[in-house]
């Protein structure tokens, strides 16, 4: 290894570029003067909430995904707790919950009052380990909440069989996962409700927001009015301004134009972006590969399409304890890199604490946390970049082992 890093740092050199010299950020929103001239338009016109942009972007939202229907949120959280709120679900229901996730995706289920009830990953993709799924299931459980890890799609088929044998509701949490599909179905529409985030390092940003997608009409409904106080009639539904009635009890979840105008934009480029996320993968993956020090989560699967969030390379158990000094070599050499996630859910302080979970309960997805770093593949750099990544993860290990 140490020998093909400096074969590697010397044809570096030799282009002219020093390692330190260069800055590879895990992820940065891409914008430019169309999203500029958007925000114009939506502030020229005065009206900044309940506009046509809104309901553009989410036209053009559900024509990408194939989706009967699309609401705007404030953020992917807002949409996920709204989805579990318009199903009825609270005090006294459980949701199986993965442990490898943001804690966002069980916040919102401790949000309308139920219980999240976790379950191991899968070591080798870093999904949800279905197997373990339904040994969990009781008289409570409501539903099964599904992450689609790093952008790859989970076996929806047997998650959508166990479901329907239970009657339990499916909510795909999406928020890393436009552009993903399994057996040409867009993921968030194999479930009840698919939720999406759109903060500034996703596939698309518009600065902040989310979106929720379903095949349900009267769900979607539910949803746009749950967004919005739970008014039963919008403002340009109104036939004497000021007039509208309450029929729900409702949350202030809605997304502006101006977060709208520029989802609009991001919309026209993200075929542009989902291709340069699959061309960085597919190089970075070929460089990594050539590591012995460490082991790559699955990413090719037959008949799944992944989005390429971002690359995770797991070290090896004789360099997990050297993950941080790993992290911290590569961000000399100017790579960003970031950790997802820090650590499973259910045994972070708030949900060890209420629920009694132990270190050990979750052995895949500590292993994932504790022993990955995620590496950017984000359309914001190029495949140099990607070749850049694998020299310095080449170098910095062997600075880091000594080998």
């Amino acid at each position: 290894m140490r020998e093909l890093a400096k074969r590697d740092s010397a044809s570096m050199k030799e282009q002219g570029s020093q390692p330190t010299d260069r800055q590879v950020p895990f992820g940065r929103p891409i914008t430019a003067a169309e999203e500029r001239e958007a925000i114009g338009r939506v502030l020229d016109s005065g009206l900044l909430v309940h506009g046509p942009v809104l309901r553009q972007f989410e036209s053009l939202f559900a024509r990408f995904t194939n989706a009967p229907h699309a609401i705007g949120t404030s953020s992917c959280t807002a949409a996920l707790h709204l989805a579990y709120h318009a199903l009825g679900i609270g005090s006294g229901d459980e949701v199986i919950v993965p442990a490898q996730t943001h804690t966002a995706t069980a916040h919102a289920v401790e949000l309308v009052g139920a219980k999240p009830v976790f379950v191991d990953a899968d070591e080798t993709t870093g999904n949800v380990a279905i197997e373990q799924i339904e040994p969990l299931i009781t008289g409570c459980t409501r539903a099964i909440s599904i992450v689609h890890f790093l952008g790859l799609p989970v076996d929806m088929q047997l998650v959508c069989r166990l479901a329907e044998r239970h009657g339990l509701h499916i909510i795909e949490d999406c928020a890393l996962a436009l552009g993903a599909s399994l057996e040409g179905t867009h993921v968030g529409l194999w479930g009840t409700v698919g939720c999406f985030s759109f903060y500034p390092i996703k596939h698309i940003t518009t600065a902040e927001g989310g979106m929720a997608i379903t095949r349900d009409g009267e769900l979607a409904a539910k949803l746009s009015h749950l967004r919005a106080f739970g008014v039963d009639r919008q403002q340009g539904e109104r036939r004497i301004p000021g007039m509208y009635d309450v029929t729900m009890v409702g949350y202030n979840y809605r997304m502006s134009e101006i977060h709208a105008a520029i989802g609009q934009v991001q919309m026209d480029r993200l075929p542009g972006f989902l291709a340069r996320r699959k061309q960085n993968y597919a190089v970075l993956t070929q460089g990594l590969r050539e590591i012995e020090e460490i082991d790559l989560l699955k990413s090719g699967v037959a008949d799944r399409i992944s989005s390429h969030y971002c690359h995770a390379l797991i070290l090896k158990p004789k360099w997990a304890a050297r993950r941080n000094d790993l992290i911290k070599e590569l961000g000399e050499r100017g790579v960003g890199t970031s950790i997802y996630y820090p650590r499973p859910v259910p045994l972070m302080t708030h949900y060890r604490e209420k629920y009694g979970y132990r270190e050990g309960d979750f052995p895949s997805a500590s292993r994932i946390s504790d022993r990955s770093i995620a590496l950017p593949v984000g359309p914001h750099l190029g495949t140099d970049d990607m070749e850049y990544i694998t020299i310095a993860v080449k170098e910095a290990i062997c600075r880091v082992t000594g080998g």
